[in-house]
């Protein structure tokens, strides 16, 4: 599994100039790049490579190797469609390999500048530290409000899933985050109310339009995406460790493309729009993957509204969106617990296949 170990540049206030330079001159040169690349047509990295080296490489005052960086950057953006040209931000993440960034021993890094090489201390935390020891491959040079960052791409060794023993069942929503099978419920109340006090607070400092209220509003941003995502990479944790005590597996609803199949009412837009499901859902499998853990995906088809006793399928069985109620058998419990027992019985049902999705719905 490919992993990021991030790490904080530490650069004194000429080698913070020399990788400012550094970056801005590299996208200029990709901007070069891709607009030669989109006058000839030539989209490829060899053919790019024919095309514009030598000339790239005079021009700009570059490396070899980084001009074969640029190149690649610039050859890896027309992958997906050659259809609109390229534009490269002034100051947008560069890519180093190991011929023009080294790490060593003393916590410093060895990085190509265009003043040079240069030997700037970082600083991470004892799990990036555990990580680097399997980097391999290109690592990032981030600019981000005023400070230099290092994304290295590490490679993790998986083990290997084990056979399990049952399924917990884990359903998604926006009030409540996630609900296990086993009856734990991850109160959403917090992340909504978070949510919902920072859409005014930008809405009001908008609509001021003052220098004050854009310097706030600058400060504020990222404040609550930091929130969320450390909230579902608390959540995911508690669930993989759950699942791998009990030797369980994990089953998931494949929501994919839930936003355009529903509709919500105009006041619950901003809240459903802001949902992030897809990010708890990713840290819940790649921790899964790291644990051995075995994750499935089942169809969602009808799994808040199934009586996981005796199979009822009825609008009616939830009366409100705490509740759910069996009209035919008459079994009651928390709609979300429910709702997971439904998804954890199909996983048990289904036999998953090498994709890791169930077969049937039910």
């Amino acid at each position: 599994m490919k992993l990021i170990a991030s790490l904080k540049l530490q650069p004194a206030e000429e080698q913070a100039q020399a990788l400012l330079e550094t970056i801005e001159r590299v996208n200029l040169a990709c901007n070069y790049i891709s607009e030669a690349a989109w006058q000839h047509q030539r989209f490829g990295k060899w053919a790019l490579h024919k095309l514009c080296y030598y000339d790239v490489k005079e021009r700009f005052g570059l490396s070899a190797q980084v001009v074969v960086r640029a190149i690649a950057k610039v050859a890896d953006a027309y992958k997906l469609d050659r259809k609109t040209k390229r534009v490269f931000r002034r100051r947008g993440a560069i890519a180093y390999d190991d011929r023009i960034l080294r790490y060593k021993a003393d916590s410093t890094v060895s990085i190509w500048t265009v003043r040079g090489r240069q030997r700037i201390p970082y600083t991470c935390g004892e799990h990036q530290r555990e990580l680097l020891k399997t980097r391999q491959g290109e690592s990032d040079l981030i600019y981000y409000k005023g400070q230099f960052f290092l994304n290295a791409t590490c490679n993790v060794e998986e083990p290997p899933p084990y056979n399990p023993q049952g399924f917990l069942g884990v359903d998604l929503g926006i009030i409540n985050t996630a609900a296990s099978s086993d009856g734990e419920v991850f109160v959403g109340g917090k992340v909504n109310g978070l949510r919902k006090r920072y859409r005014k607070l930008r809405a009001r400092l908008q609509s001021k339009g003052t220098k004050s209220a854009k310097r706030l509003l600058k400060k504020l941003s990222k404040k609550e995406h930091r929130f969320v995502t450390d909230v579902n990479h608390c959540i995911a944790k508690r669930i993989v460790a759950k699942a791998k005590a009990a030797s369980f597996g994990i089953a998931l609803e494949n929501l994919k493309g839930i936003r355009r199949r529903t509709t919500v009412r105009r006041h619950q837009r901003a809240t459903f729009s802001s949902w992030a499901f897809h990010q708890l859902r990713q840290f819940i499998v790649y921790k899964a993957r790291l644990s051995g853990v075995p994750v499935v995906f089942i169809d969602p088809k009808s799994t808040s509204i199934t009586c996981p006793v005796c199979g009822f399928v009825d609008k009616r069985n939830r009366p409100s969106q705490a509740l759910f109620s069996c009209l035919s058998c008459g079994f009651a419990g928390p709609a979300d617990v429910v709702a997971a027992s439904v998804i954890a019985g199909r996983a048990a049902v289904n036999q998953p296949n090498a994709a890791g999705e169930c077969l049937a719905a039910s």
